[in-house]
């Protein structure tokens, strides 16, 4: 594993504690953890960050998330294990985080309006936002996961 460019809270305190204050909107916002672990999961799988894989699998098992459904995730669309509300919000978390390479259709927040309310789409998508912040900050600093003995 490559070492880490730096520590980026050494770095900027107060960078990282504006992006805490955001994170700690997420944690008691509208979106259950379970999704929302689901959402932060699936984001830094699109992103390829190993340290937030790995830390949000682990959040996810702590849940009591069934390892199937984590090893199935990337390929959601092609089991039944998730449900419409969680088929939606996986759906628009794809497509939020491929911007700009993408638009939102049209039809994505269609399927958002059935399942979610006004405020559970914005919480749901500050959570997509701020996941993209963390993979990217980890991603570009080189910040992997350590080595768990078990």
């Amino acid at each position: 594993m490559p070492q880490p460019r730096l520590d980026y809270n050494d770095a900027a305190p107060e960078g990282l504690q504006a992006l805490l204050g955001v994170n700690e909107y997420t944690q008691a916002c509208s979106i259950d953890t379970r999704l929302k672990l689901l959402i932060e999961l699936r984001v830094s799988q699109i992103n390829g960050c190993a340290f937030c894989i790995d830390k949000h699998s682990q959040e996810a098992r702590a849940q009591d998330e069934s390892q199937q459904r984590l090893d199935c995730l990337s390929v959601w669309r092609e089991t039944t294990f998730y449900n419409n509300r969680e088929q939606a919000a996986l759906a628009w978390a794809e497509v939020v985080t491929r911007l700009p390479s993408e638009e939102v259709p049209e039809g994505f927040y269609q399927k958002m309006r059935l399942e979610f309310s006004e405020k559970e789409i914005v919480d749901l998508t500050i959570i997509i936002v701020m996941m993209n912040a963390w993979n990217r900050l980890a991603i570009s600093m080189k910040q992997g996961p350590a080595k768990r003995t078990n």
